[in-house]
Formats: structure tokens, C-alpha cells, sequence
């Protein structure tokens, strides 16, 4: 299992570095690239077996709200345009913000699982 989830964050550690150079030219880059970044060294720590779980919380706390937020109004029907466009440039506001919504979603499952990591480390600690 140990191996598993270095290579889990490996491959999201390069994902999110990946998604931070993509945002670049977004309209707002100083919110999600830093999003981004925050998220590959929170997975960057997790594959040296690191599992900050305040700061995981936090991050985690506030991945959640912004999705709230962002949510679009439809999903079936943001799904329904990008498969009917296929095409992945930002035709409308609500596009990017569905888009905005799902990233930060991945972003808190992955945290969410480092945190998880890092509370069994946690309790397994303290059962010795």
C-alpha cells in the first residue's frame, strides 16, 4: 500500500503542476495557479510521507466552499456542451466555472486522501 500512494501523489504532484501551467492564461491566474501549487506541495509532502492534517483541513474546508460556490447550475448540461463542442476552450462563463467547481473537487479528494493517510500514520503511532 505504501508504494501505492507515493505514486498516487507523484502522478498528482506533476497533475497539479500541469493544471497550474494551464491556468496561466485564465482570467483570474492568481487564484488558480496558486490553488494549484498549493495542491502539488501538500502532494509533494504526502509522497515523503508528510500528512500536515491542519493545514490539510483548512485546505480541504475551503476546496469544498469554493466548489460550493462555483457549482454550475447544471451539471448534465455544462457535460452535455462539452461533449457537444468537443472543445476544451472556454466558451462561457459557466463553462469555466464548472471546470473552476470540478478542479477544486479533485483537489480536495487528494488532500482528502493524504489526510486520511496522515490520520492512520497518526493512530497507529499512538496505539504503540
Amino acid at each position: 500500500m505504501k508504494t501505492f500512494t507515493k505514486y498516487f501523489f507523484a502522478f498528482w504532484f506533476l497533475a497539479f503542476l500541469l493544471f497550474a501551467y494551464w491556468q496561466l492564461n485564465d482570467p483570474d491566474p492568481e487564484i488558480w495557479v496558486s490553488v494549484y501549487v498549493a495542491a502539488a506541495l501538500f502532494s509533494a509532502l504526502a509522497f515523503k510521507g508528510k500528512h500536515p492534517l491542519i493545514p490539510l483541513s483548512i485546505g480541504i474546508i475551503a476546496c469544498i466552499i469554493g466548489a460550493v460556490y462555483f457549482f454550475p447550475d447544471s451539471v448534465w448540461d455544462w457535460i452535455g456542451f462539452e461533449l457537444e463542442h468537443k472543445d476544451l476552450s472556454m466558451k462561457t462563463q459557466e463553462s469555466e466555472e464548472a471546470r473552476e467547481t470540478f478542479g477544486l473537487l479533485i483537489v480536495a479528494i487528494v488532500m482528502s486522501v493524504s489526510a486520511f493517510v496522515g490520520w492512520r500514520k497518526k493512530a497507529s503511532i499512538n496505539k504503540t
